[in-house]
This record gives structure tokens, sequence and C-alpha cells, in this order.
């Protein structure tokens, strides 16, 4: 934001401008610091009108369009945007925000109710009007809590005196398992009561009841019923249709009721839920899903999505459920995107990769490349991200595409050098299984160990690398074919890297200890005859008392980045190489359905 001493207006108002402004800059995340700076700019000039300065006005907006593109699901804001606008520059300015606020949070019932109420009040034409409740009908209708927003449409046709568009209303809401059902239904009654007999219901279904009346008379070998009495029956048919669909209704009601009341917070906020709130939503989308009915499934996504859209499980969990849905691939895209976009930070960028995987796979490569590299920008030691791209490049251009990009990440400076390890090892893995040239990828372990020992996922892939191996090669290459140290078998290179990572490494020793765990369980499952004895003085070593044991013995050739190792690793440089890098599948494990407390957004 510029200097606000530019715009006019007292020193004390600017000067509560500037202070909520730094405050907000220091802590984005803050729900109170953006509060009180929307307080602050609103106050401007003794409150902001049609008079006001174009500087204290560009102040004002530029406020609320940074809240609300971070914040897009506060639908208060939005109201009090659009109020504001109208104000300040009349209906057209207001109208713009509410078509951005009913865009960002598609499923708010307040927010359609407040738009179509301000609808009512600046347009003469009944026709856009009514398309608007349209929308907003299509939008928050089958809501469970929509009667703010039924009671505002019959309102507005009450108000045009429109008495079949009233009923024709009522027909469609008390179809709906809605809190309010039975007021509905008994305004009906009352309603259907005044209404002509065609008005009633469908030609086919009075000609039906009328046909079903005659046939009663006849077969009791009566006369024809006066044309009055008929009707009485005929209306005592359709009285009982509409009881059944209440019935229906009530019971819809009934079966979402228990759902319903687990909803403690049915609006989006900043801070977290309780695992149990979660636990409700899991089972009303479980619930709903199994009734079958895609609209209210899709319905009550929009709704979940609104307050747990910072809960990454439910993007995930819509897109799957769209993705199952025939010719749905574009409604699949604008879920990611939504996801990607506005809610899921770039911190957990499993949402932004399942978008790029769908991209692929719907053939727009191109894009899938270009969501990497997006992620990049905001995280440029993603191992996971990094990854992911080099096998995007494995599978459409080939295994040189791929090594490409991770020679580039690992040539590039501003990259961690724990982050670059754990590179080097993903493309030697990389080399041995789309190629099985072992020689090839052991020579990129082997070549890079000496800047990158501190690594535990160097060493991790160079023991599952060795452990892939036959125990006597056959050739794969000329270089195969050459006798060499190497082609002693899987047992003594495993001891190798397990020497060199003893003797190299900066690791703690309970990394260390882990690490030759593997060997150790490898000896005990494939190892021969005299494989025990191994074991045993191997096991002495790293799991014996300190006046035995030799776990953190390293030789003095270690070097980093060409330079002897100083010493230990201070505490940042060993949580940083002692760390394990998990695909985003990895981390999303059932939830569990009996935690309690706070639901961390992680």
């Amino acid at each position: 934001m510029g200097d606000f001493a530019l715009y006019g207006g007292s020193d004390e108002e600017y000067a509560a401008v500037r202070k909520h402004n730094a405050e907000l800059e220091a802590d984005p995340d803050s729900f109170e610091n953006w509060d009180n700076f929307i307080n602050a700019v609103t106050a401007l000039e003794g409150g902001l009108n049609r008079n006001s300065s174009p500087q204290a006005l560009a102040t004002f907006r530029d406020a609320y369009d940074r809240l609300l593109a971070k914040f897009p699901l506060f639908f208060g804001y939005w109201k009090k945007y659009a109020d504001a606008e109208f104000n300040i520059a009349g209906p057209e300015s207001a109208e713009m925000v509410y078509e951005r606020g009913v865009a960002a949070i598609i499923s708010s019932v307040d927010l359609w109710t407040e738009y179509c109420s301000f609808k009512m009040e600046t347009t003469h034409d009944p026709q856009l009007v009514r398309e608007l409740f349209e929308r907003g009908a299509a939008c928050v209708g089958l809501d469970f809590l929509a009667h703010p927003f039924w009671d505002k449409y019959i309102e507005y046709e009450e108000r045009q005196e429109a008495r079949d568009r009233v009923f024709a209303l009522h027909v469609r809401i008390i179809a709906i398992p809605m809190h309010q059902y039975a007021r509905y239904y008994e305004r009906f009654r009352g309603l259907s009561h005044q209404q002509p007999l065609t008005s009633l219901a469908a030609p086919e279904t009075l000609a039906r009841f009328r046909s079903e009346c005659e046939a009663e008379v006849a077969a009791l070998g009566l006369p024809p019923k006066p044309e009055l009495e008929l009707e009485r029956d005929v209306r005592t048919r359709i009285d009982s249709m509409y009881y059944e669909t209440f019935t229906r209704t009530q019971s819809e009601v009934s079966k979402r009721w228990t759902f319903e009341s687990g909803v403690k917070r049915p609006y989006f906020h900043v801070t977290e839920l309780e695992h149990p709130a979660l636990q409700t939503w899991r089972d009303y989308l479980d619930f709903e899903e199994a009734e079958g009915d895609a609209a209210r499934i899709v319905c009550l996504y929009e709704r979940c999505l609104t307050t747990c859209a910072l809960y990454d499980e439910f993007w995930f969990r819509y897109a799957r459920w769209m993705h199952a849905q025939k010719g749905k691939a574009e409604e699949v895209r604008h879920i990611y995107m939504r996801a990607s976009t506005l809610f899921v930070p770039i911190s957990r960028p499993g949402i932004r990769l399942m978008w790029a995987y769908f991209e692929e796979s719907c053939g727009r490569v191109d894009v899938a490349k270009d969501i990497h590299a997006a992620i990049l920008q905001g995280l440029p030691d993603a191992v996971e991200v990094i990854k992911s791209w080099a096998n995007l490049l494995r599978r459409q251009e080939g295994l040189e595409a791929a090594v490409q990009l991770f020679r580039y990440h690992i040539n590039t400076p501003t990259v961690d050098m724990y982050t670059k390890a754990a590179l080097v090892a993903e493309w030697a893995w990389m080399v041995w299984q789309t190629r099985r040239q072992a020689d090839a990828a052991r020579e990129i372990f082997t070549e890079n160990v000496q800047w990158y020992a501190d690594s535990r996922m160097f060493w991790e892939r160079w023991f599952q690398f060795e452990r892939e191996q036959p125990r006597h090669p056959g050739p794969s290459s000329q270089a195969d074919q050459k006798p060499h140290k190497e082609q002693v078998g899987r047992l003594q290179r495993m001891r190798h890297v397990l020497d060199e990572m003893r003797n190299r490494s900066r690791l703690s020793a309970a990394v260390k200890m882990q690490l030759a765990q593997v060997y150790l369980d490898y000896l005990v499952q494939c190892g021969g005859s005299r494989a025990m004895k191994e074991f045993l003085a191997l096991d002495q070593e790293m799991f014996g008392p300190a006046s035995v044991a030799n776990i953190t013995k390293r030789s003095g050739d270690v070097k980093i980045n060409g330079a002897p190792a100083p010493g230990e690793l201070d505490a940042a440089s060993r949580a940083r190489a002692e760390a394990r890098h998990y695909n985003f599948f990895e981390l999303h494990t059932l939830p569990d359905a009996e935690a309690q407390g706070p639901a961390d957004f992680n």
C-alpha cells in the first residue's frame, strides 16, 4: 500500500491506518488485524460517502479487496463491502461486489438472500429479479437451512401479487428436506384450497385421478357424481398425494437431523474446528453419498467446504467423488483450482500435485508442468514436488529430460544442500528403476557421497538400491562385463554402504542405528550360514554399551562442499539432515473417528 499521508484526511485517521496496516503486514493470518484495519479504513474522513476523496475511496477498496482475496468465504464482509459501495457509487457498483461474493462463496444462504433482497429493492424488472432468485435456488435451494432464502423469494412474489407463483414455490419447497419444512407445508395446505383444480397438479395427474374416481363410482353401480362432487373427490386425492410428499420430506429431515445437530459452526472462520465436527461432516457426506442424489451431494460438499475450506482432506474427497461421476472433468478441474488457488496453503502441496496428475491424465501436459513450476516458486526445496516433476518428464519425454531437471535443481545455488542430497539419491534411483543400469546408478552415489554424507535420505536410498541388486549381477552394459570390486555380491555392497555411512556421516547415533538395522534385517532374512557371526559383531558395535560400541567414529576426509567438515552438525542442520521426505499420500491416513480437541489444519 502506498503512503497514506498523500490521501488527505486527518493525521490521526491515517496514523491509525498506517499502524493497523503495519500490524497486518507483520501477521497477515490474524483475523483481528484485518478487522482492525478495515475499521480504520472505513473511518477515514469521518466515514466514507459519495463526497469522499478518490484517494480515501481507493484505500477503502484496496483494503476490502485484499481481505476478500485472502478470506473469500467471509460472507459478512462481502455484505459490508456491497453496502458501502451502494452508498458511495450506487447499485451497479454494489451489484458487482455481490456478484464477486456469490462466485467466491457459492453455498452461502445468507449472501444469496442479501443479494436477492438488494435486487428486489433496486431493480424494477421482475424478470431480472426472478432470474437471480433462480440462480440462488440452484446454488442454495437444497440447503437444510435455506428457509431465509425461500422466505425472501416468497416475499418477492407476494409483493408482485403473483399468487400462482407463490403457490408454485410452495410446491417446490415442500419436497425439500429443510429445517422448517412443516411451516411451509401448513402454508401450502391453505394456499391449495384457494387454487383452481387445474393449478394443483399436472394435466395427466388430474386426468388419472378423475378416471379413478369415476371408476370407483361405476364399480359400485351408482350413477355418475355431479361435477362439484367429482372435483371434491379429485381434490381429496391431490391432498393425499401432497401429504405423501410431506411425509417423505419429514422422513428425509429425520434422517439428516442427527448430522445437522452436529454441525456446530456452519460458516467459515480461520480458527480450527474440533475433531468431532470434522467427523460429523465425514459421516454426513457418507450418508448423502449413500442416498445417491447427485444434486444433494454437491450441495452438501459445497456447504462442507465453506466450513472446512482449510482442511484439504475434504477437497481431496470432493474431487475424487466428482471424478467418479461421468462427464465431470471440468467440474473436477474447478475443484482443484479452487482448492489450490484460494484455500489450501502451498506448504501442503498435495492437492496441487493431484491437480497436476489430473491435467496430465487429460493430456494437458504443459499445464501439469506449469503447476509444478508454480509450487516450486513458493517451495524451492520441496523434494516431493521436484521428484514428481522429474517423473512427469520421464513419463512424457524420457529419462534424459528427468535427469536434466534433477541436475538443474542440484546445481541451483539457492536450493538447500540437504534437498540436493535427496535429489541426487532420487536421480540414482530413477536411473536404476528406468534402465536397470546398476553401475551408472552406483556411480552417482559414490561420486556424490563426499558432498552429501550427512543426509539420511541419501543413505536410505543407497541401502534400498543395493538391497535390490541380484547376488551375482549379470552383464547389463559393457561396464558390467568388466571385472571390478563391486561385483562381489549384494551382501558385500550393503556392508560397504554401511561402513561408508558410519565413517563419513555426521548423523546422530540414533539415525545411524536405524540405518544399520536395515543391514541387520537383511542378514537375518537373506544371509548365509555364517551371517549371524557378522550380525552379532555389528549388533555389538551399534547397540552395545559405550565401552564396546563404535557408532559415530568418522574418518578425517569428510568434506562439505569441498572443505573439511567442521565437527558436529548444529541443531538446525541436523534437523534438515535427518528429516524424511514423504509423498503427500503417505501423510493422508484414515482419520481417527474418536479424536477430540482442535483439529490442526496440517
